[in-house]
């Protein structure tokens, strides 16, 4: 398998004739995932759709490798979470499939990142290790090539300052951060900027309190004068994203797929429009396991288009995505 077949998808034959392939491949090579599938007595040979490939829980990054191949690790990515809580653990082998995966996802929705100022606010990311959302921020702002480009903590007053002067210099800008922390500049601080991009990427990590999404972007709105708030629905577990460009609805790139899950019988996939467990094909995690069923609660629609509509209630809270829609 190689990246020119996973990012050279442009249809859904070309991705189901590729998902059976990784299926068939890290089925014979990924350890942990072939265990799970021999524990489900289910017969590879047999899998001949993709609503028939099993989806590995996600909390098996929170105990095993999940890897399918011997090569050695280059960037072990981690998840956040709160202390004495146990967090998953990505080996990632070869980080070039990310970086090649974020890349040309934001691309695909967003452009050339060289036409953008991109600033980052995610200090909670910033002050741990093994954070894949500052690997890709961090590449984005190097690939915009702007001076102006770069992270921020906690240095609100710096980061409205820079608002203001792209604002002024009609500046493409988007503005990259954890939902806490976009929440504390916007009662510090407010801005008439309707051509900025506001992307949150979930977590409130017990800083405030949980809000529905409809009351947190209306505060976000209202705070950066913006009509609507972007999301990106990514995890540690995964190698790609999906964006939404307002109202919560995300939308893949051609090598990423949501399925959803009845959420009494795992290994029953739902018809769209309805509520369950969202399940993950990820063709760019080809050196881990592509298949990942997590423990967000979803909806898929006709389009292809998704929303996340909340969490299992018996999962851990984690760094991403934890609205309550």
């Amino acid at each position: 398998m190689n990246k020119a077949q996973v990012f050279g998808i442009s249809n859904e034959q070309k991705f189901i004739q590729t998902a059976l392939q990784v299926f068939n491949y890290q089925a014979r090579n990924c350890k942990v995932y072939s265990e799970f599938i021999s524990g489900l007595n289910i017969d590879t040979a047999a899998v001949q759709r993709i609503d028939q490939i099993p989806f590995l829980p996600i909390e098996f990054f929170k105990s095993q490798e999940v890897v399918s191949n011997d090569a050695a690790t280059e960037v072990i990515f981690s998840s956040s979470g709160t202390t004495g809580m146990i967090t998953s653990r990505h080996l990632v082998t070869d980080a070039s499939w990310y970086t090649q995966s974020f890349r040309n996802a934001f691309k695909l929705f967003y452009g050339d990142v060289a036409g953008y100022v991109v600033l980052a606010l995610l200090p909670s990311y910033l002050e741990r290790e093994g954070s894949s959302l500052i690997y890709m921020a961090d590449d984005l702002i190097k690939q915009s090539g702007n001076p102006d480009s770069g992270f921020y903590l906690y240095n609100h007053q710096e980061l409205y300052n820079q608002l203001k002067k792209q604002k002024d210099a009609q500046k493409p800008t988007l503005l990259i951060g954890v939902t806490f922390a976009l929440l504390d500049f916007v009662e510090q601080y407010q801005i008439e900027f309707p051509e900025l991009i506001v992307m949150e990427t979930g977590g409130m990590k017990g800083r405030r309190k949980e809000m529905i999404r409809e009351e947190l972007h209306q505060q976000l709105c209202e705070g950066f004068g913006v009509k609507a708030i972007h999301s990106e629905y990514g995890m540690t577990e995964l190698l790609s994203q999906a964006y939404s460009k307002g109202e919560g609805v995300f939308y893949c790139p051609p090598w990423m797929k949501i399925l959803t899950r009845d959420t009494n019988d795992p290994l029953d996939i739902l018809e769209n429009n309805k509520t369950g467990g969202i399940n993950v094909i990820d063709l760019a995690n080809i050196n881990s396991c592509s298949f990942i069923a997590t423990q967000d609660l979803g909806k898929i629609y006709d389009d292809g288009s998704f929303e996340v509509l909340g969490r299992f209630d018996n999962s851990d809270i984690r760094g991403c995505n934890l609205l309550i829609a």
